[in-house]
């Protein structure tokens, strides 16, 4: 589904479960935000072929999170790209990506996906990418996990910082969050926000009064 010019919500069934990756293109650059659950790599690369952006295409990987049904395809993605693909990640999660740590959620997991973090981001970047990706670091439902506002098309890619139920925002998802306090906290990052639109992984896009949506929210 594509949600702007150039920006893809992808979505991806996995045993009951759809989510929602991102896939941001122009004639320069074609990003990945997110890479689906282990298993998921021959459904992600036939919905990027039937996008006309093949996987081995994509110059940057960005993980919103260290949870597996968000790193899951890392491997596969970094053995068809090869080493004109970068994977940007927030450093409080890099460990857990590059298989330094347990999963925090995972740790049962004897061989959980991992891959090499190529750049680490900070709260407030700005990565030059599709028109501008403003990095927001979101902490909470894990310690390095981002939210990513697209500058262009007023989009927030909210990760799982938030849910959504039939285009609604849902708030936190507290059985996945271990820091609800902190979750709560982030939610003020985006009041201030020019949101046009809102995409949750787990829900999807959300884009009726989603500011005073957020509003609300923050406030619970």
């Amino acid at each position: 589904m594509e949600i702007s010019k150039g920006i893809e919500m992808l979505h991806l069934h996995f045993h009951g479960n759809v989510i929602h990756p991102i896939l941001m293109w122009d004639e320069e650059m074609s990003v990945l935000i997110d890479t689906g659950f282990p298993g998921q790599f021959e459904d992600l690369r036939i919905a990027l072929d039937e996008i006309g952006v093949p996987i081995d295409r994509l110059q940057a990987v960005i993980l919103t999170h260290q949870d597996i049904d968000h790193i899951g395809c890392l491997p596969e993605i970094l053995q068809a790209c090869g080493n004109h693909v970068s994977i940007y990640a927030h450093g409080l999660d890099k460990p857990y990506i590059e298989g330094q740590l347990p999963l925090l959620k995972d740790s049962h997991i004897t061989n959980p996906p991992k891959g090499k973090v190529d750049y680490i981001v900070m709260d407030g970047q700005e990565l030059p990418f599709c028109g501008g990706i403003r990095v927001i670091h979101t902490p909470g439902h894990t310690p390095g996990h981002i939210s990513l506002y697209l500058e262009q098309s007023k989009i927030l890619i909210a990760g799982d910082s938030m849910y959504s139920v039939d285009g609604l925002l849902g708030g936190i998802h507290a059985p996945t969050t271990p820091d609800m306090e902190t979750a709560r906290l982030s939610l003020n990052k985006f009041v201030d926000l020019d949101i046009a639109s809102v995409v949750c992984y787990h829900g999807g896009l959300s884009h009726v009064n989603v500011n005073e949506q957020i509003l609300r929210l923050s406030q619970e």
